[in-house]
């Protein structure tokens, strides 16, 4: 597959999964109220909440710098460099060679560092309590994804997520313990990244898994918003690229690209489907007891790193 072909497939699934990320936080909206049995909002509340908010004044803090009006513009654009470089509707990297996934995992860290410092940026008591529970969860979540990504790149013998992709797909990929751990131990990050119970509230917005966003409004609060809803999307797209990369395009066809595209939105319905059972069936902990939680998709990670030194 050509270059020129590639880079217009990775436009796509940037529009692709920037359009889509709203919608499909939207239906797990649907699932957890219909779990509920209430009526709840429309599948497409998300677009209209945007859309209100891009109408609406923006007011920023006295006491705001450059960093919290920065922080938006950095964690959209680095959402949306790392649904470029994800394989997804082809076997191949839009990106190429610098698809890795290290560097994946460092995209998503520099957002949260940014969110973290324009929570204390305003002064607000509020925020910087949101910015220590937000750097809890990262301190708990983010050594799982590396690791697992260390395992998946050692048993590959390359980072590259392209290379992971066509390897698993291919059937090359050795199905070991160590892939099964690694790919539940993501699977728990993964949802925890959503912002799901039983650690967060998807609609917490007076709660203090927003607090960092507390004293954004306006269009920064919208783009600040969509970029957490693409994020939850990209990070699905991650997990299908690293463990079930099955219905891409190894060449281009106009058959074979629709049918990756409705592979994925497929693949990701199911993924939304599954987490928002799963949210609805446990009761919310407090954040402080968020290790006990998290240890055990910590020690799945670790055990797939002991199997994968052990070849089993």
């Amino acid at each position: 597959m050509n270059q020129a072909a590639l880079i217009g497939i990775g436009v796509f699934q940037v529009l692709l999964l920037l359009l889509m990320a709203p919608l499909y936080s939207g239906f797990s909206r649907v699932i957890r109220a219909k779990m509920h049995s209430r009526k709840g909002p429309p599948v497409l509340q998300n677009y209209l909440d945007l859309i209100k908010l891009m109408k609406r004044q923006e007011v920023v803090s006295q006491q705001a710098g450059w960093i919290f009006r920065l922080t938006p513009l950095v964690s959209m654009a680095c959402m949306l460099v790392a649904a470029l470089m994800i394989p997804l509707l082809a076997i191949q990297s839009p990106a190429g060679s610098a698809g890795d996934l290290i560097v994946l995992i460092y995209l998503f860290a520099l957002p949260r560092f940014f969110f973290a410092l324009a929570g204390l940026d305003t002064g607000s008591t509020f925020a910087s309590i949101g910015v220590r529970r937000e750097l809890l969860i990262s301190a708990l979540v983010e050594p799982v994804m590396l690791l697992v990504a260390i395992v998946m790149a050692l048993i590959a013998g390359s980072s590259n997520l392209d290379i992971i992709s066509r390897e698993v797909a291919s059937g090359q990929f050795p199905l070991s313990m160590a892939f099964w751990l690694g790919m539940i131990s993501f699977g728990f990050a993964t949802y925890v990244e959503m912002g799901r119970l039983p650690l967060d509230v998807g609609e917490a917005e007076q709660e203090l898994q927003e607090g960092p966003l507390a004293e954004y409004s306006g269009p920064s609060l919208a783009v600040m918003k969509w970029a957490i809803y693409l994020k939850q999307l990209v990070l699905v797209a991650i997990f299908f690229a690293l463990f079930l990369p099955y219905g891409a395009m190894t060449g281009l066809t106009v058959l074979g690209f629709l049918a990756a595209m409705v592979a994925f939105l497929l693949k990701a319905l199911a993924f939304y489907f599954i987490v928002g059972v799963l949210e609805n069936s446990m009761a919310r902990v407090r954040f402080m007891k968020a290790p006990s939680v998290t240890w055990l998709a910590l020690g799945a990670a670790v055990l797939s790193f002991v199997f994968y030194l052990a070849n089993v």
